[in-house]
């Protein structure tokens, strides 16, 4: 089905708004759409600041009206005890008040910014938006990644090539307790990488050691800014490491 005919159908609709180029692309579809709509941007500790503030920035460009939710994660032992299937658990407390607030707004159908190239089988997340009965309109219409950033840099979004931006709670490895305070510093880390001019990299915590993961083009970066890089990171971490298996 064409996206506009998909939306439309719908009557209206709540978006939950990332800030990625996926969800900023549908709450400009839904914006051009002409359904009644609101988008919802979740703050918590495994969001960081840049992501609220690229919600901010495209809803505020498309004009589309924002709530920011306030979610406590850490309260959720299910979550905090980092599971292999955390993503089930935390999208289910996520989505769950999403839909609450949506609800009390008067939207009946909220939607994600899930699309046609994400691999829904292997990602518990995604079961726990089925349960939810979430709908995702990109993937429904065939809409690729490749595509979304095509028809994003048409409609002039800043999003349009940012690089896909996995929650913070990714950097533990399954089994490793999430604490407020280690999430406190690989925001920082990463921060700090930003800055120098890296993208599209991870800052992974073994325990206490940071591993670093980059494209192989970035490499060089890194190894330049090696002394910088090390004096900023052990005051926060034990080791770091550089991961020769790149980012592809």
């Amino acid at each position: 089905m064409n996206l506009v005919e998909y939306l439309t159908s719908l009557g209206n609709i709540a978006i939950a708004l990332s800030g990625g180029v996926d969800s900023s692309y549908l709450a400009y579809a839904v914006k051009q759409s002409g359904v009644p709509c609101k988008a919802y941007t979740v703050k918590s500790q495994f969001v960081p600041q840049f992501e609220l503030d690229d919600a901010k920035k495209i809803a505020e460009y498309i004009d589309i009206p924002l709530e920011i939710i306030d979610i406590d994660v850490l309260d959720y032992d299910d979550v905090t005890s980092n599971p292999s299937d955390r993503c089930y658990y935390c999208k289910h407390h996520v989505f769950t008040t999403i839909s609450e607030h949506a609800k009390r707004d008067g939207f009946s159908v909220l939607c994600d910014g899930t699309n046609a190239s994400d691999e829904v089988e292997d990602r518990p997340g995604m079961r726990a938006m089925a349960e939810l009965s979430v709908k995702s309109p990109l993937r429904e219409c065939g809409l690729t990644k490749s595509l979304i950033r095509q028809l994003a840099k048409q409609a002039n979004l800043f999003t349009w090539d940012k690089p896909s931006y996995a929650c913070l709670a990714t950097r533990f490895q399954a089994g490793q307790h999430i604490t407020g305070h280690d999430l406190e510093h690989i925001e920082k880390a990463e921060g700090y990488l930003f800055s120098l001019g890296l993208s599209d990299f991870r800052v992974r915590l073994v325990r206490n050691t940071a591993k670093i993961q980059v494209p192989e083009n970035q490499i060089a970066i890194v190894i330049k800014n090696r002394i910088v890089i090390l004096s900023y990171f052990k005051s926060m971490f034990d080791e770091v490491v550089l991961d020769l298996e790149v980012r592809s």
